[in-house]
């Protein structure tokens, strides 16, 4: 298994390939189910099972003004999609020169030249060269002449509504945490820097890991049960309404049965589940105590979490 990130960095023996294309940010359930149906092509054809994925993001060059926040960078599609059995997948870095690619010489050039494609899996949307003039007819006609076969997939559907990055981003934004951790197939996640809080929390609450964190996307103000480094937590994301409204927005996390570890410098959080929105309390000790009654329905949800998990015994 191997991640490149230039076409220089691939190998004379990189194809043939089985290859899909696209951005895949988050990795969810649509983008799985691709990759199970690249790895049987790749199998049967026996191939090179292949990511083709972008940084950044083609809209960032092409159309700044629309472009959206991420869910994960592209390191971090690549190791998930890595995870999921691809055998090999190339962060191609997208530039003018690339955009500037007419459909056949991104077919010709990239695909067939470069990459060895023997079969490309796409979705029924797909859009390729400059100005997206190209799609999946014109790919199919290119394969033809190229030597690769193309399969057109449908999307996937949760509950009628089709599975998208746009609607999990909507709903992570919105705080809806549960729902978007079953279209992504895991909890989202966000990953940053342990920094120095304000000496509150350790002071007149409860004391707290402060998180600095670059993720694009960012859960609701509110407060939500948590792992944190793989530990049980309660996180706060808001803006210190008790304390005097402050400009900064602040992840603050309180470890369930544990004090913070004076070590941690990272901290990976996986949210699961929101309790309440971010409210004001007319007091530090009132902010305490339901913190404190946050942190006891959030134990009640892990340990209810792990009876269902729990193996049966004789």
């Amino acid at each position: 298994m191997a991640i490149y990130r230039s076409l220089a960095e691939l190998p004379a023996d990189f194809g043939p390939s089985a290859i899909t294309i696209g951005n895949f940010d988050g990795v969810h359930l649509g983008h799985r189910a691709v990759v199970r149906q690249l790895r049987l092509a790749a199998y049967n054809g026996g191939w090179k099972s292949t990511v083709l994925t972008f940084d950044p993001h083609p809209t960032r060059v092409v159309a700044p003004e629309r472009a959206r926040k991420l869910m994960t960078t592209p390191e971090e599609r690549a190791r998930l999609m890595l995870e999921l059995g691809v055998q090999q997948v190339l962060i191609l870095p997208f530039d003018a020169e690339v955009s500037q690619l007419a459909p056949e010489a991104f077919a010709e050039e990239l695909l067939a030249r470069r990459m060895g494609a023997r079969a490309v899996l796409v979705g029924e949307n797909f859009r390729f060269g400059c100005r997206q003039a190209g799609n999946v007819q014109t790919l199919e006609a290119l394969g033809q002449r190229l030597g690769f076969a193309v399969e057109v997939l449908a999307p996937v559907r949760f509950r009628g509504q089709i599975v998208s990055s746009s609607l999990i981003r909507r709903l992570i934004t919105e705080g809806r945490v549960t729902l978007a951790a079953r279209l992504l197939g895991r909890p989202y996640a966000i990953e940053g820097r342990v920094v120095s809080g304000r000496g509150v929390g350790s002071k007149q609450t409860v004391p707290t890991l402060n998180m600095e964190t670059h993720a694009e996307v960012i859960p609701a103000a509110g407060v939500y049960v948590t792992r944190a480094n793989g530990a049980d937590a309660v996180t706060n994301i808001g803006y210190r309404p008790t304390f005097g409204e402050s400009e900064q927005l602040t992840i603050e996390t309180f470890l369930l049965g544990a004090a913070p570890a004076e070590h941690t410098e990272r901290l990976t959080l996986e949210f699961l589940g929101r309790l309440r929105e971010e409210r004001k309390f007319a007091s530090p000790e009132a902010l305490k105590a339901r913190i404190l009654f946050d942190a006891r329905t959030a134990g009640r949800y892990f340990r209810r979490a792990k009876a269902i998990c729990r193996p049966v015994t004789s």
